[in-house]
């Protein structure tokens, strides 16, 4: 397997540093509902540590929370809630969105106010070595002590001095020293340190989590491209200064950002669909064919058609796994195994899904042509089942979205249904095929078979 390392800029061979596989990754700031742009990067990760596991890692997965933040303490002063209140409000709905997504849970999920007492620890650690100072009952760590700051982003101090956004606090001793710890400021939550009453810095907190719950060393490091700078620069900054170990991270991962326009998807922009808007008018497996499309590294471009594209191939999959193979004797002859091989190939190439998800529909297409032509396919059927599941992470529930059409529609459907079988039983052709005409239009395909009738919920217009 081969990864793409942003520390290199180049793939390399992946090898983990022992038995178990040890993989952070950047969550959310849970201040508002998420959007498409969070389940792009979480559909992506979830992906990716599914693969892993499928190849037989036995990994590790921690996402923290970071709910103590200026934006979170703003949106609370204005709804007039507690800080805490609103991020569990948040965070509750963020993990409603994920079992939505089915996106599998992290192993860990650390909260930034539940880990105030390692957050300090680290930094003591670092004002004692001398990369941190306290100043004003604040603390910044010495961004000049690190011979090789910058490395992650390729860029030197110097130009970041003249070209990036920094903090102007007159009691920093550098213009680019970062905060470890704030000084508390009047009405925003603060907890005791030896340097008075404050909060951490958001860069510290992620290197407090990881130290503690995955070492000093760990495998892989995920997030957005957007994080790579200034984020993960000073994570890797205070992790080697304090634990004196390199590197922090062995394997860096970046994905896209998620467009609208020309601009990235942003809560701060406000040009933003949540995921559940999203979910009232796609399917999760639409929407994770949608960001699977596109290679993980790469931008993505919000496109209703190209979604409406992803919805069809749901349906596309969803029909072959509703197929029955009713050959006799040796059945299931059809041979999946070089379409699973190729799979394999591809994820194992830096977690080409694009090329994967191809494949895939490539192995569904034969499997069609293999019981239109009578011949068996059931263990071929069962590879489609087992790599769109274990690999993609994709439900392709026989009813398509009918699970989240009310129970109104659902009763007014069954009844139009068996309106239409008691005409075919009459030989009411034609009014059968009325009925069947108003049930598309309603998002509903039927299809007679052998067997009987078989209904396809499509997406919910």
């Amino acid at each position: 397997m081969k990864i793409y390392n942003t520390l290199s800029g180049k793939k390399e061979e992946f090898i983990p540093q022992g038995e178990h596989v040890s993989m952070y990754v950047c969550g959310i700031t849970p201040y508002d509902d998420a959007h498409i742009g969070h389940a792009m990067s979480y559909i992506i990760f979830d992906v990716i540590r599914r693969y892993m596991r499928f190849r037989g890692y036995n990994l590790k997965y921690v996402q923290n929370i970071t709910d103590i933040d200026d934006k979170i303490i703003n949106r609370a002063n204005s709804s007039g809630i507690s800080t805490s209140e609103l991020a569990d409000k948040y965070t509750a709905g963020f993990f409603e969105d994920m079992k939505a997504l089915n996106v599998r849970p992290a192993d860990i999920y650390p909260k930034a106010t539940g880990e105030i007492p390692k957050i300090i620890e680290v930094i003591q650690e670092l004002v004692d070595k001398n990369y941190a100072y306290e100043a004003a009952g604040s603390v910044y760590f010495r961004v000049r002590e690190v011979g090789d700051y910058g490395k992650l982003s390729n860029r030197c101090l110097d130009s970041m001095m003249a070209g990036a956004r920094i903090e102007t606090e007159q009691e920093k001793e550098n213009p680019m020293d970062f905060a470890l710890w704030k000084a508390s400021k009047p009405g925003e939550p603060s907890w005791h340190s030896p340097w008075g009453e404050g909060r951490p810095g958001w860069h510290i907190e992620c290197s407090a989590m990881s130290l503690k719950y995955l070492g000093n060393t760990i495998d892989i490091h995920g997030g957005g491209q957007d994080l790579i700078f200034p984020h993960h620069e000073n994570e890797i900054a205070q992790s080697e200064s304090v634990t004196g170990i390199m590197p922090f991270v062995r394997y860096w991962l970046h994905n896209g950002l998620l467009q609208l326009g020309e601009e990235k998807m942003s809560k701060s922009l406000g040009n933003l669909i949540t995921i559940k808007e999203a979910l009232t008018r796609y399917s999760a497996d639409a929407i994770r064919i949608f960001v699977l499309s596109s290679h993980y590294r790469s931008p993505l471009k919000y496109s209703e058609k190209a979604l409406e594209a992803a919805e069809g191939g749901v349906e596309r999959l969803q029909r072959v796994i509703a197929r029955e193979d009713n050959t006799k004797g040796d059945s299931g002859n059809l041979d999946a195994e070089p379409y699973y091989r190729r799979l394999i190939e591809g994820m194992d190439d830096d977690f080409n899904t694009p090329q994967a998800l191809g494949i895939l529909f490539d192995l569904a297409r034969v499997i069609n042509q293999a019981a239109d032509a009578g011949t068996g396919f059931s263990k071929a059927k069962a590879v489609l089942t087992e790599l769109s599941s274990n690999i993609f992470g994709l439900k392709l529930e026989a009813l398509g979205l009918a699970s989240r059409a009310s129970s109104d529609i659902k009763e007014h459907v069954n009844r139009l249904i068996e309106e239409r079988s008691k005409m075919r039983r009459a030989k009411q052709w034609q009014k059968a095929d009325e009925i069947r005409a108003k049930l598309v239009e309603m998002g509903v395909v039927l299809e007679d078979t052998a067997e009987g009738t078989k209904v396809i919920w499509k997406r919910k217009e």
